[in-house]
């Protein structure tokens, strides 16, 4: 079942118009539809389903694309893989009907409640978070399935290997909360969705609809409540005329994407903007040059939640993070990306030196220069963390069956890959230059979180006995780039238009001064979490985005029903 509609269906008028489909955009077109409001949801991306993901190295090439300083490089401008090249920061972000639950690892953590103390949020936000937060983080677990990968199912290496180095450094450790579903059945909104494969290629979009992608769940459910849904069409800017919103867009569909140029206008009542952190930003910094009065706090507060990425490369133990695709039943179980956390945060008096590691999974659409690449860097800029003639000949044995084994042998199945989530500074910004948007952040790869993040992933990697590299891309590039996958701000909360771009509620202030708002405009993504959260971004946002759509149906008189 297909849930968009052909553009040639699309209206000229309508009450409501969501702008994106992520976690933010799917919540809010559900719960407004839901409410009896006449909704269309915009979506730049394609409608792509389980069976159409990538699993060869030749189909996510071509799922691949690049924004760049110098131009877009990639063969679709819809591509599934979206990565934001900067001198300072990589961002990849997903692009398709359901944003970048696509392409995640769908862990679905709680924010820790002392985040929410920072001056950064407005104090009607931080009085919510023991109730209509609490409540929305709540509504979002349920509607997206989140729960632990069951006891009765094959034990996992990744997840033991990982659970090793958090008993060794006396770390909290505990099985992740993910969006999955392990058992065939019908979910939340109605969907028949199948048990997971445990083949671990999550990232490049699982094939088998055990994923618990907002695709499977608050999508159609808004469909179901009246909801039009339309792909390929790419939002420019936005202007007010009158009472209404005018949303200029192109229709990539009809153009190819050959051009940057708005070809259509659609005009709305009310506007609930979810494009993601630099979707949103972008469209909002083209509305101000358009014309719209917007704070100067447009683009600030921009942070890559401060993630950090790195490889215990080599361990004496045999890890099993490679993903098995369209082969899981013939191969080892590798488990859905991420299945265990190491949890610093509960151990820390000081919450922004908190932390959580958790362990990945090379897509198996990615695997073919694993073997050499992988040697590569860690004889590049690895730290080999034990010692030993008899370890040294192992690991030199382990490497060669690799390289000429393949990945599914040797030093690769040897290897963890870390991912972690802490807190940097949350003081980039996003700007437009030539129409593209941009990150500046000049010292990013020098605060000391990263310090401090390497310090203990080291220590993590020698109870492994295996090769410690650090941030992959500093092994290949000359700077220290930062990459993320959790990017948020550049539309920043606060408590008036001098400290954000929107209320408590996700209303855009008009001005640089003052509590005013644009009338029926509204944000709802990750653009508008004005510090770092430490932890995986998805639940917090669902759980804003439920919050923001209990205040506006309150504010006008609306029934969201149940």
């Amino acid at each position: 079942m297909r849930l968009s509609s052909p553009t040639s269906e699309m209206k000229e008028k309508v009450a409501v118009v969501v702008i994106g489909s992520g976690y933010g955009g799917s919540i809010a077109a559900s719960r407004l539809a839901r409410a009896g409001q006449e909704v269309c949801l915009l979506e730049r991306g394609r409608e792509l389903w389980p069976g159409e993901y990538p699993d060869s190295e030749l189909e996510l090439a071509k799922e691949t694309q690049f924004n760049t300083p110098q131009g877009h490089v990639g063969l679709l401008k819809t591509a599934l893989n979206e990565y934001h090249v900067n001198e300072d920061m990589l961002v990849l972000v997903g692009c398709g009907l359901g944003g970048t639950s696509l392409i995640n690892g769908n862990v679905a953590l709680r924010a820790d409640p002392r985040v929410f103390e920072h001056p950064d949020w407005p104090q009607p936000f931080r009085d919510d978070v023991p109730t209509l937060l609490t409540r929305g983080y709540e509504m979002a677990e349920k509607m997206l399935g989140t729960t632990t990968y069951p006891d009765s199912f094959p034990a996992m290496a990744k997840f033991e290997a990982l659970q090793k180095a958090a008993v060794a450094l006396d770390a909290n450790f505990y099985p992740a909360p993910v969006n999955v579903t392990f058992y065939d059945g019908i979910n939340e909104a109605g969907v028949a969705q199948k048990a997971c494969k445990l083949c671990g290629d999550c990232m490049t979009g699982c094939n088998y609809s055990a994923k618990n992608t907002v695709l499977m769940n608050y999508l159609p459910d808004a469909k179901s409540h009246g909801a039009t849904i339309f792909t390929e069409i790419e939002v420019h800017h936005l202007q007010r005329e009158g009472d209404e919103w005018l949303v200029h867009c192109q229709n990539l569909g009809d153009s190819g994407g050959k051009t940057d140029k708005p070809d259509l206008v659609i005009r709305a009542d009310m506007v609930i903007l979810a494009a993601g952190t630099l979707g949103s930003t972008k469209i909002l910094l083209r509305s101000r040059a358009a014309g719209l009065s917007l704070s100067n706090k447009l683009g600030h507060h921009f942070s890559g939640n401060g993630d950090i990425g790195a490889l215990a490369y080599n361990n004496d133990v045999r890890v099993n993070a490679v993903g098995n695709g369209r082969k899981a039943d013939k191969k080892p179980a590798v488990g859905p990306l991420i299945n265990g956390i190491i949890d610093t945060r509960p151990q820390v008096e000081n919450w922004e030196e908190g932390m959580v590691i958790e362990e990945g999974t090379f897509p198996s659409a990615a695997t073919l220069a694993l073997p050499k690449g992988l040697n590569i860097m860690a004889k590049a800029a690895g730290k080999d963390t034990d010692r030993g003639f008899i370890d040294r000949i192992k690991e030199k044995f382990r490497e060669w069956v690799s390289l000429l084994g393949g990945p599914y042998r040797g030093a690769v199945q040897h290897t963890l890959i870390w991912l972690v989530m802490t807190h940097d500074d949350s003081r980039g910004r996003l700007v437009l230059e030539n129409d593209r948007i941009r990150i500046v952040w000049p010292d990013i790869g020098e605060q000391s979180f990263a310090t401090r993040v390497n310090a203990f992933l080291r220590r993590g990697t020698a109870v492994l006995g295996g090769t410690f590299i650090a941030n992959p891309l500093w092994s290949l590039l000359t700077s220290q780039t930062m990459i993320t996958s959790h990017a948020l701000g550049g539309c920043p909360m606060g408590e008036d238009a001098q400290k954000g771009v929107v209320n408590h509620k996700g209303q855009v202030f008009v001005g640089e001064r003052g509590t005013a708002v644009h009338e029926g405009l509204y944000i709802c993504d990750g653009s508008v979490i004005p510090h770092s959260l430490g932890v995986n971004l998805l639940l917090t946002i669902s759980a804003m985005t439920e919050r923001a759509m209990i205040l506006l149906a309150r504010d006008r008189g609306w029934e969201i029903v149940a």
